[in-house]
Parts: C-alpha cells; structure tokens; sequence
C-alpha cells in the first residue's frame, strides 16, 4: 500500500478548490486546479519539502490555472491538460508552459512515486475536461476522484459557459463517473466533498 498525503487549498475569489496530492514517502508531488493564491499554494509546497512532477489543470476556466505560471516558475513543472481546453488557456496564466506532446487523453495514467492517477476524458463543462481517478488500494481505503467542474454535492457542472453543453455533461458523469465504486470520494472544484453512491441516491441531476 503507498500512503498518500492530500491537502484542499481553497484559492481565489470563486473559492476553488486547489488539491495537493503526495507520495508520503518520497514526497513526490502533483498540484491540480491551482486557481489563484500562488504565494499560499507555493508556502504550503516548500514548507513541505514536496517534489512536485506535475501541475493538472482539470479544465481551463481561469479560476483554475491563474496560478499556473508563479508555481511552474518556482517548481519547474509541467503542466498538463488535454488538448480540447487550449483555447481557454490564456499566455499571462502559463500556457506557454503547455506542450502538445503533453496532452493528457483519455485512459493516459500520470505516475508519481508510488501513485498513479487515471485520466477520464468528462467534457460537458468545457469540451477538455477532465477527471482524475485515484484508485482504491487493497487494504480496503476508498478511492479518490478529482472531476473539476463536472459533479458536484448535489449538483452537477455549469453548461451555460462557450462550449459547454448539458447532455454531454450527464453522459460524462454516467458513462465516466458513476461506474466508479460508490465509496469512492468525489473531489470537486468548488465546494465540499461527497462520493459517488451518495450522489447516485440524491443528486437531483442525476435522477432525471
């Protein structure tokens, strides 16, 4: 079993969700949805002595990447996101730093230390979004999902946004998200925490 350490910062002016997923015992590191608050996110990382191997971007919508250029000048970094999502990336928000060869697809798995993080292709908040699935180990502990913006605690993603769209939104939660088991816990973009089999009982959106 590798023992992770996860950390929810809670950045910005639209109170994103910032998550900070380590190794324990090398302390290797991936930031996902560095939204805002770079000096905070940078203070927590140094204070820690965290390697960081990646910086994720589950979508390209500013509250989630105006980071992106203070953390990758301190860490060196990558940053990864896929493909479909590089025209919300603006230049003053570290796309410069996103490579082609870097496009994070569907099925690709991100290994860090002894973790590894599967990537879900979820579009329907933006054509490029993602989701990262953290499996559950053998010693019974839950699995992780960080979606974004996709699912929410009784809620589910805006699609009033360019490009987003709310049938291809729900087919991503239930082709990509909701096979996942019911424990696994659900890490959203903005808000609390839930899991899956708590938001196939009550989320509304999801019971249409």
């Amino acid at each position: 079993m590798v023992k992770y350490y996860l950390e929810r910062l809670v950045v910005g002016q639209l109170s994103t969700n910032c998550y900070i997923l380590s190794d324990a015992a090398t302390k290797d590191t991936v930031v996902i949805d560095p939204g805002a608050n770079s000096a905070v996110i940078i203070d927590y990382l140094t204070e820690n002595n965290l390697i960081v191997k990646a910086i994720i971007n589950t979508h390209g919508h500013f509250d989630h990447i105006t980071a992106n250029r203070k953390v990758v000048e301190v860490t060196g970094a990558p940053v990864l996101a896929n493909a479909l999502d590089l025209s919300l990336f603006a230049k003053d928000n570290g796309a410069e730093y996103l490579h082609t060869e870097q496009m994070l697809l569907d099925g690709d798995i991100i290994e860090f230390g002894g973790l590894c993080l599967k990537v879900l292709h979820t579009p329907g908040h933006t054509p490029g979004g993602i989701s990262l699935y953290l499996a559950a180990d053998k010693s019974g502990g839950c699995g992780l999902l960080f979606c974004g913006d996709t699912l929410f605690l009784n809620s589910v993603g805006r699609t009033d946004f360019v490009g987003g769209d709310f049938e291809t939104l729900l087919n991503s939660i239930d082709q990509k998200l909701l096979i996942l088991p019911d424990d696994t816990i659900v890490l959203p973009g903005h808000g609390p925490s839930t899991t899956i089999g708590k938001e196939k009982e009550h989320n509304p959106y999801l019971r249409l």
